[in-house]
């Protein structure tokens, strides 16, 4: 029998800010300017992977008017109704040719039932992590945000997403690589993807910006 894998409800999450701001000077700075962040999560399913492999390399605001313009075309968004849409279609939606095939591949083993999204819930986090990076083009950060945000894994670090706000609230001279930023979050564990929220809610609220969804 699989154990249940802790999610970050707003009781937990708050717990978790408190934890980080007794045990990181830095992010309990974060906390007294800014107050504590949002939680920030998205509903787990097809839409949102799909909104996610959206964001790959691309700005927040072309990918979300792409996902409006999706949900638009398709309702409601499943996996089925998606592959009722041709290349051409994606194409005027905002899809590239990479994206319109990934996209296409997770539809079609989602609804042939190779593959269902709720069986991650209770995975642990590399084995969840695992299955979906076994699909062509989601790769460890669609994975990490994935298991971030819909799933609300606590311990979950994208550092892809993460170098500025890192320097600047560590008040780093140069912007941190993948590798160090991977072991500067050994003291943050078990707790790392609040530590990941509070850099976020830094870099977000240094420039004015406020936003009910993550932004990377």
């Amino acid at each position: 029998m699989q154990t249940p894998q802790i999610i970050l409800n707003e009781n937990v999450f708050a717990q978790g800010v408190r934890l980080l701001a007794n045990r990181d000077a830095h992010l309990a700075d974060v906390v007294q300017k800014y107050g504590p962040p949002p939680l920030w999560v998205r509903e787990p399913g097809f839409p949102t992977l799909v909104y996610i492999i959206l964001e790959q390399q691309v700005s927040l605001a072309s990918a979300k008017a792409a996902f409006d313009r999706l949900k638009a075309a398709v309702r409601p968004l499943t996996p089925t109704r998606f592959l009722k849409l041709s290349d051409s279609q994606l194409l005027r939606i905002g899809f590239s040719r990479q994206k319109t095939l990934y996209t296409r591949l997770l539809a079609e083993s989602l609804s042939r039932r190779y593959f269902d999204l709720r069986d991650l819930q209770d995975l642990h986090d590399d084995t969840a992590r695992k299955m979906l990076i076994a699909f062509k083009g989601i790769g460890k950060w669609t994975a990490d945000i994935y298991l971030l945000s819909a799933l609300r894994r606590p311990d979950i670090w994208p550092t892809g997403a993460l170098a500025t706000a890192v320097q600047e609230v560590k008040r780093l001279r140069r912007r941190p690589s993948p590798e160090r930023l991977e072991k500067m979050s050994a003291p943050w564990r078990p707790w790392r993807a609040v530590a990941a929220r509070l850099f976020w809610h830094h870099y977000l609220s240094k420039r004015g910006q406020r936003t009910s969804e993550i932004s990377l």
